[in-house]
């Protein structure tokens, strides 16, 4: 009987370790979606740069996240033995491989927001200090009970801050430090002619969906293996995820009247929105939760290409920033038991969550960007602007030399 159990212990941990590996595989390869919906977006002669930028920030974030992120958010460390590393089929290792994409992500969202117009090395170390310190001490404080917040917030409003997937403790965080990003940029040379705000169309519709469609498909991993173990796995998680993302797509494509830089951006929207309650909504719920978020994407960055102070090339605020904060509050709407959700939701505790990752957000931004520029400028000259962040930094272009 003993041999028994302990049979069943071990193919209980080796299924959880290989659960959460297939997750962690799922979001890393999101970072392709962020790369070519990045490549798609921007002109052609940025279009290396942006490959360059996601994958070199992964490293970077792995490596800012491995010694001090992850210390900070989880109070735990990678300084012992392989043996004690590898203890339980591993899966302490592979927890960290699948947050650390999470962590990742942040950068990510970041790049498409400051394109064409940030230096390389400058917002690389910007990236390492926020995936360092500032997103894992929101991400402690949520997911890890740091600092007595949440239990505060259980006893203040009968619930804690509800953020199964990270609507604002990994969107809605990257969204609002983009936002500190392109605000300190400033425009694109360019973008101003004759006194008039003009648009850069994107460069390639269709690498545009392509990363459209990796993301969404990697998004399932993001969300439903948040579950972390066999026994969390939940299908309302992945029917939730569904809704919000074809809610997204109808929202998009009613309000973009048929654009299709709209049209592949709606279903993001709606996932962003889902992630903080995909595990206690009803799929009615998320649905509408899904259907706003494409339209407060939509509304938003059509009314941003109008503003002089803020140059979001994919509309990363907007689309993390924003839906993410509202999908942060939507959890605490429609989680509750009166609209069909599972409950054990405040609407209250989820409002002071999600206005304080924002400002964590904004704070850490710009203390990071003040202290790289202290330094070192931000910004690409106008001559290198001009010539593009292909042969600028990288002396290639998407096509080579010829």
């Amino acid at each position: 009987m003993e041999n028994v159990n302990s049979a069943i212990e071990t193919l209980v941990q080796s299924s959880n370790t290989y659960f959460l590996l297939i997750g962690a595989v799922m979001v890393f390869a999101m970072h392709a979606g962020f790369a070519f919906l990045e490549v798609g977006t921007v002109r052609h002669k940025n279009q290396v740069n942006a490959l360059v930028k996601i994958i070199t920030d992964f490293a970077v974030s792995c490596i800012a996240y491995f010694f001090i992120g992850y210390w900070i958010a989880y109070d735990t460390t990678f300084f012992a033995s392989a043996s004690e590393l590898s203890a339980n089929n591993g899966y302490d290792l592979v927890k960290f491989f699948f947050l650390m994409t999470f962590a990742a992500a942040i950068p990510a969202i970041i790049s498409g927001g400051i394109a064409e117009r940030a230096k390389f090395y400058p917002f690389l170390l910007a990236s390492a200090l926020i995936v360092a310190f500032v997103y894992p001490f929101f991400e402690g404080i949520v997911w890890n009970g740091n600092y007595g917040i949440q239990t505060w917030l259980e006893k203040s409003t009968g619930a804690q801050f509800h953020d199964f997937a990270g609507s604002v403790v990994v969107h809605g965080v990257g969204g609002w430090l983009a936002l500190v990003g392109v605000y300190l940029l400033g425009l694109r040379t360019g973008r101003m002619k004759d006194n008039k705000l003009i648009a850069f169309a994107p460069s390639n519709i269709p690498f545009l969906a392509l990363g459209t469609w990796v993301l969404c498909i990697g998004w399932f991993g993001f969300n439903v293996m948040s579950a972390q173990s066999m026994d969390g796995i939940s299908g309302l998680v992945a029917m939730n995820s569904l809704m919000a993302m074809v809610g997204g797509i109808i929202a998009a494509l009613l309000f973009g009247k048929n654009d299709p830089g709209f049209i592949h951006n709606g279903p993001l929207a709606g996932l962003v929105a889902v992630c903080a309650g995909s595990d206690v909504m009803h799929p009615i719920g998320s649905l509408f939760v899904g259907i706003v978020a494409g339209w407060i994407f939509v509304s938003l960055f059509t009314r941003i290409q109008r503003s002089s102070k803020i140059d979001d090339v994919l509309g990363v605020w907007p689309l993390h920033g924003v839906c993410g904060a509202w999908g942060g509050i939507a959890a605490g709407i429609f989680g509750l038991e009166s609209l069909g959700g599972l409950g054990g939701v405040s609407v209250i505790a989820q409002v002071v969550g999600t206005v304080a990752g924002i400002i964590v957000a904004i704070i850490g931004g710009l203390l990071v960007y003040t202290l790289v520029k202290s330094f070192s400028t931000i910004r690409l000259s106008e001559e290198e602007e001009h010539k593009g962040a292909d042969l600028s930094i990288h002396r290639i272009g998407s096509v080579g030399n010829d």
